[in-house]
């Protein structure tokens, strides 16, 4: 009987050991994320036939049906759904272990998932992953482009593993299980085309705006969000012409239509023919780069936030912290 056992046990463990290959799980994970088999070929630089081959021979070695076909397109079984969510903390271990490794030499390597807001990403976040590019070769930086409402939520499930948002979002909680570090203070300003009667004013009240037709970012973003309640702080409902998660494409609206908006500096560049405006009293969101409390900080984790905060001086996010006299962006108790 102790003989069976054995026997038993050991073919469980070569069952696991052909089952778990770090290349096929990280295939299935993708999947769940991009959700076809063309996505996830285009980012891995892959053919969809070699992804859909790896697949199926996760599924032999796994003995489980792990994704059905819906017409022409694929989705994972509760199985699959598993495997795949399974999958990511697998991976991330094998990540910590080899950078403990690694860090034995003091060299951060493995991928690190950065999700960062729309207008953070030319600013701060492809700065950053250039600098490292040249000072931790090892170290895979992914970046993700999540708005505030998405990141803090990806950064909790696991799939970023860094983030930079601000903190005024009143949609997610900032508990114990979060570590917060400041990257500055960005001012929400009055965008408005050239030649608008409201650029004559050094800083704008929005009460005066209330005949203006708005440009602004789609329903349930956190600058959708903000510019309705300070619209109806100032006593009047925003009349919104279109909805643009794409900033270009909303300051191109701005341009060309005579419509306006609010975005915050960050979001704002020079090769725009608009006219910018601090508001009246003015409005602040605090930017900062945030991570798991209790995700293991492997080196290529802190390289990342090292260079997160160690960037060169950048104009949108020198402004002074708001006054008591400035409006805040967070919620109202």
């Amino acid at each position: 009987m102790l003989y069976a056992r054995t026997v038993q046990t050991a073919e469980v463990r070569r069952t696991i050991g052909s089952v778990l290959n770090s290349g096929r799980l990280h295939l299935l994970s993708q999947l769940d994320t991009l959700g076809t088999v063309r996505a996830v070929a285009d980012t891995l630089h892959l053919s969809a036939s070699t992804v859909s081959q790896q697949l199926a021979v996760l599924e032999t070695e796994t003995r489980c049906r792990l994704i059905e076909r819906t017409g022409r397109r694929v989705r994972l079984t509760p199985a699959g759904l598993l495997l795949a969510r399974r999958a990511r903390e697998i991976l991330d271990r094998m990540a910590d272990v080899e950078a403990e490794l690694r860090a034995l030499n003091d060299e951060p390597i493995g991928t690190v998932r950065l999700a960062v807001f729309q207008s953070a990403i030319y600013s701060l976040a492809v700065p950053a992953a250039n600098r490292l590019a040249t000072t931790h070769p090892h170290l895979r930086l992914e970046l993700v482009e999540m708005e505030p409402h998405e990141s803090g939520p990806a950064l909790r499930s696991g799939e970023a593993d860094v983030i930079v948002t601000t903190t005024d979002y009143s949609g997610l909680t900032w508990g114990t299980d979060l570590d917060v570090m400041s990257l500055g203070s960005d001012p929400v300003l009055l965008v408005l085309p050239n030649g608008h009667p409201l650029a004559a004013r050094a800083a704008v009240d929005l009460a005066a705006c209330k005949e203006e037709t708005w440009a602004c970012d789609r329903p349930q973003s956190y600058m959708a969000d903000l510019t309705v309640r300070l619209c109806r702080e100032s006593g009047f409902e925003p009349r919104v012409a279109c909805r643009f998660s794409n900033y270009l494409m909303l300051l191109r609206h701005v341009e060309t239509t005579g419509s306006i908006a609010l975005l915050p500096a960050l979001a704002v560049t020079a090769d725009h023919a608009v006219v910018t405006r601090r508001l009246s009293p003015p409005v602040h969101r605090n930017v900062a780069v945030v991570v798991r409390r209790g995700a293991p900080q492997r080196a290529a984790v802190n390289a990342v936030i090292t260079a997160l905060r160690d960037h060169p001086e950048i104009e949108a996010l020198s402004a002074p912290a708001p006054s008591r006299e400035g409006r805040e962006t967070g919620p109202r108790s």
